[in-house]
Formats: structure tokens, sequence, C-alpha cells
């Protein structure tokens, strides 16, 4: 089983020097922005700049979030760079149903897509997004833009919307979603916290901002020790006696709590940044 991805860094696609330090940063995939954190002026250059980059394959998987569909940018950031052999995948901002994810993968054909759900609307419609296409590999909230949109002051306020993305990946068969950006790149504590809360809520992984946040994102999305013993006694028991069965300390294992446990270990399996 292949370890997934549990940190996705965001550089802005007008500072290509930026860019080369964000590729040697550790990050498990880098997501180069052309959408919120480039100016109206540098959009251009932001976009051209980017496929100059990916006329190339790059040392970690590179993704790209387009300008926003419903706009005049994103046709032009869609051909330019669907088909360069550098992408590895294209994340579309503020989905808002359906018909959006099929019309990229019409237009596409072939890169991986990522839908972000940044609306009332885009949440109300998860799953249907999610089940859209099958270039569609993933879902994850925009939680600054949905928390505008909701006039929600609270974080708590934003964990029905959360579980509701999770629970609508899953139904559609795609990996758990990463975790939003934690804007305050200083805040480390606070990001450990954060990331707890998502883990537990069934998220796998987070999008940075700043290198510095990516070690503490893999550190609280790893299993700990006593998780990794667990689920090694838990695969053993199953590879000497498979089926269902109670372990000697009064646990019941099942085919479920099994493949939870292969997971927990090919999390233990990939290479870290500490």
């Amino acid at each position: 089983m292949t370890a997934p991805p549990l940190t996705w860094l965001y550089v802005p696609g007008d500072r290509p020097r930026v860019v080369a330090k964000a590729l040697a940063a550790g990050a498990d995939v880098v997501v180069v922005d052309l959408e919120d954190a480039v100016a109206a002026d540098r959009k251009e250059y932001a976009r051209d700049a980017t496929a100059e980059l990916l006329t190339e394959p790059q040392p970690v998987p590179v993704h790209v979030r387009v300008n926003a569909l419903d706009g005049p940018l994103a046709a032009g950031d869609l051909a330019a760079l669907a088909a360069l052999p550098g992408l590895s995948g294209l994340r579309l901002p503020k989905v808002t149903a359906p018909e959006q994810v099929t019309g990229v993968a019409a237009l596409t054909g072939g890169p991986p897509l990522y839908a972000l759900l940044e609306t009332a609307l885009g949440v109300e419609r998860a799953y249907r997004i999610a089940a859209a296409h099958p270039a569609l590999r993933g879902i994850a909230l925009g939680e600054a833009d949905l928390r505008a949109d909701l006039g929600v002051r609270g974080d708590a306020g934003l964990d029905w919307s959360r579980s509701r993305v999770v629970v609508a990946a899953r139904a559609a068969g795609l990996a758990p979603p990463s975790q939003t950006v934690h804007p305050d790149t200083r805040d480390l504590e606070g990001l450990a916290a954060s990331c707890a809360h998502g883990r537990a809520l069934g998220f796998l992984g987070r999008a940075a901002i700043h290198p510095r946040q990516l070690p503490i994102i893999e550190r609280a999305y790893l299993p700990t020790e006593r998780e990794l013993e667990e689920a090694e006694t838990i695969v053993k028991a199953a590879t000497v006696q498979p089926g269902a069965q109670a372990l000697p300390d009064g646990r019941f294992i099942d085919a479920a709590v099994v493949a939870t446990a292969r997971r927990t270990l090919s999390l233990a399996r990939r290479p870290t940044l500490s």
C-alpha cells in the first residue's frame, strides 16, 4: 500500500525563485497558485512562468491551482498547462457544481483534478461534485472563503461542513480530504492543535503556506508509537488467523479494523522531514 501525501505546500506562481525553494522544502506536493496569491497584473506572468517550469518533470508532484472557473482566465490556464509533462494535478477553486468538473475534464483530457469547495453551495453539493468524473481524485475545503460566505466567526462553526466533505469523499471512493491552510505561519502550537482536531474529524494531511508548517503537519498526522504497536498486533493476528476474532486483550477485530491497521502501517513507512 502506497503512503498517501500528508503535506501540500502552496506557493505563488509569479515567484519562480520561491517555487524553486518550495520544490526542495520536503512537501509531498507543491501547489503553484495562479489564483488568490497572484495580483491581477501578474496573472499572465504567473501562468507563463509556471508553464515554463512544467515543461519538464519535477522532483516532487506539482499541482496548479488555476483561476476561478467562471472568470476570464481559467480557460487560458487550462489550455497552457494541462498537457505539460511536469504537471501532476489541477486544483479547481470555488467549485459549486459537478458540471464544472466534467467540463474541465472534457477540456483537459487527462490530468488528475481536485475540487475546492469554498461556498455553502459547494458544500451542499459535495457528494455530487466528488462523484462527478473519474478524473476527479480529491475534494477539499477552502475555509477562508467558506467562513466569509457563511458568516461563521468561531472555528467550531465549520465542523459540520468539514464532516460533510469527509463523508462525501469517502462515499465517492476518494481519498480522505486534506485540511485547509492554517493562515498564521508563526502559530505552530495552534497549527498542531488544529491538525489534531482535523485528524479526529477524518482528514488526512494538510495544506501549508510556509515550509516551517510542514513538520508540524507531518508529525500530527503520522501514527504514534502506541498506534503503530496496536496496528502491528492487529495485522499479525489477521495474518495468523484471517477473519473476525477477539484478541487476547479482549478487543474484537474484523476486516474494517484490519484495513485501518494496514493504513496506519503504510503511513509509518513514509520518509519523514524530522
